[in-house]
This record gives structure tokens, C-alpha cells and sequence, in this order.
């Protein structure tokens, strides 16, 4: 199963300011994480002013705005997709992932993708 850990962080949080003790300690969780064979992928994100937000209007069309989708002190920072056997396994990652970034951290699994679904997929991409 695949599990999402994503970092919260204040809005203000700027990274120039993280300590070479906080880099090792992420660095580390990284490398255990690969030694372990559950890290299927990492991502840091720019911060949420940043951000740009999509929405579909009534005519069919869109509009973009500046700044996240929800105004909020905190927005995801940064993120891993684990491949963990089960919730309790992903949990024990986001422990360890909490205490690394000094950080709240949220552990959500992925939706199962239906059989059918990915036989549909692996046809569409023989075809080409």
C-alpha cells in the first residue's frame, strides 16, 4: 500500500533558516528510508504564497488566483509517497518523519487503484 507523509509547515517557514542539524537528521531518515526499500518518492514544495489555485467557473472555463486553495497558518511543506505494508508501518515512518523535521506530519494511504483500472491503463499504453 502506498501512504502519503506530508510536512506541515507555518506559512512564514523559511528554509535558509534550518540548521545543519535538522538537514542530517532529514538526510538520515531519507537514507533509512531508501535502505528500508519503502520510498517511492520525496518532494519538497515552494511555500504557499507561491502557490496558485484553479478553479472551474460556471461557463466552462476557468479562473486562477494567487496563494493556496485554503487560507490557513500552516500548508504542506513537503512530502513522501511510502510503500509500507500496512497503516501501523506508515505510522511508525511518520513518527520518525515528525521528530527528523520538527514538524507536524500527516499520514493519509492512497485510494487502491480498481484491477480494472489498470488493465485499462497497461492496454492504452501498448497501444501508444
Amino acid at each position: 500500500m502506498q501512504f502519503l507523509v506530508a510536512i506541515h509547515l507555518p506559512d512564514d517557514y523559511d528554509t535558509a533558516q534550518e540548521n545543519s542539524a535538522l538537514r542530517a537528521d532529514i538526510s538520515d531518515l531519507n537514507e533509512e528510508m531508501i535502505a528500508k526499500n519503502v520510498r517511492a518518492f520525496v518532494g519538497g514544495l515552494e511555500p504557499a504564497r507561491r502557490a496558485r489555485t484553479i478553479r472551474a467557473d460556471r461557463n466552462g472555463g476557468t479562473v486562477i488566483t494567487d496563494g493556496p486553495f485554503v487560507e490557513a497558518k500552516e500548508h504542506v511543506g513537503g512530502f513522501w509517497v511510502l510503500e509500507c505494508k500496512d497503516i501501523e508501518d506508515a505510522l511508525d515512518w511518520g513518527k520518525k518523519a515528525a521528530i527528523a523535521c520538527r514538524a507536524p506530519v500527516e499520514v493519509r494511504a492512497f485510494n487502491p487503484v480498481p484491477p480494472e483500472r489498470l488493465k485499462a491503463r497497461a492496454e492504452a499504453e501498448r497501444r501508444g
